[in-house]
């Protein structure tokens, strides 16, 4: 194989890699896997958003923590992954983060995004620190919207094609 071929083989192996990493991470945290969970950080990872946790202990602690924060179910779903390589050893991604939960009894609808930084350790990449920001965590009965979008407004987007 051509050194051309290699390089590119081996972006690409990274690249699913790092998609690989982020699947395993909500599947993780939705079951409630805090031994998997904890082990996708680096030594020193961080997670930022609700809270910051640096370190496995801090890092388990917090994610445990959420069910008494009456934060009790939660489904994770990660698209439109962006995926940065600095170089072969460091990363950076982007992605969207939509995730039904409950929270106190009561369905709840959130969306926003991740911003990590990524780092290879040992042959697998993991999350030196992950970052979650969200755009709305609403009961789902109050809507995400707040009164912006309707079935109409959409429906009047594509002419020709009215919704029932």
């Amino acid at each position: 194989m051509t050194d051309d071929l290699l390089r590119r083989l081996s972006r690409l192996e990274a690249l699913e890699a790092i998609r690989d990493l982020d699947a395993r991470y909500c599947r993780a945290l939705d079951d409630g896997d805090w031994d998997a969970l904890v082990s996708l950080f680096t030594e020193d990872g961080q997670f930022v958003g609700l809270s910051r946790a640096t370190g496995p202990a801090e890092l388990r602690a917090f994610f445990t923590g959420l069910a008494d924060s009456g934060l009790t179910a939660f489904w994770h779903h990660v698209t439109n992954l962006e995926i940065t390589l600095d170089g072969e050893e460091t990363a950076r991604a982007r992605s969207f983060l939509w995730q039904p939960c409950v929270q106190d009894g009561v369905a709840h609808i959130a969306a926003g995004r991740y911003v990590d930084s990524l780092r290879r350790v040992d042959g697998s990449w993991r999350y030196a620190r992950k970052q979650v920001s969200f755009d709305y965590f609403v009961p789902l009965t109050e809507g995400w919207d707040h009164g912006r979008f309707t079935v109409a407004s959409a429906a009047a987007t594509y002419p020709g094609r009215p919704f029932a």
